[in-house]
């Protein structure tokens, strides 16, 4: 006796043309189409968040650089200060201080570059 897929392929092409929802074109409609769009897009989101970490962290080396600048110091000259004196503060953390809390950062230079 032969297996019927009409079940498991509707139901694989519902999933498909679900994930295709507002796509332009036929890439919604189509199913052929659908599941090359959908292909892409997944490549395209997985490379993205790769990326995005890339982003993020030259932000904050920029935003860091800036805060520095503004207290008489450079970027490398600041992370090279943090090291020697064994602070150990990420970036992310930096940034934010830089940002939101401006003369605590403004602290935290004359503290490390004395």
């Amino acid at each position: 006796m032969r297996v019927k897929r009409a079940v498991t392929g509707a139901k694989k092409k519902r999933a498909i043309l679900k994930q295709a929802k507002g796509f332009r074109g036929q890439s919604s409609i189509s199913f052929r189409i659908a599941r090359q769009a959908v292909m892409k897009a997944g490549m395209y989101a997985y490379i993205g968040r790769r990326l995005k970490k890339r982003d993020m962290r030259s932000l904050w080396i920029a935003r860091i650089n800036a805060a520095c600048r503004m207290n008489d110091t450079t970027y490398s000259r600041f992370m090279d200060a943090l090291k020697k004196a064994n602070i150990t503060i990420d970036r992310k953390v930096l940034a934010e201080i830089a940002y939101d809390a401006p003369e605590n950062f403004a602290m935290l230079v004359k503290q490390v570059t004395k």
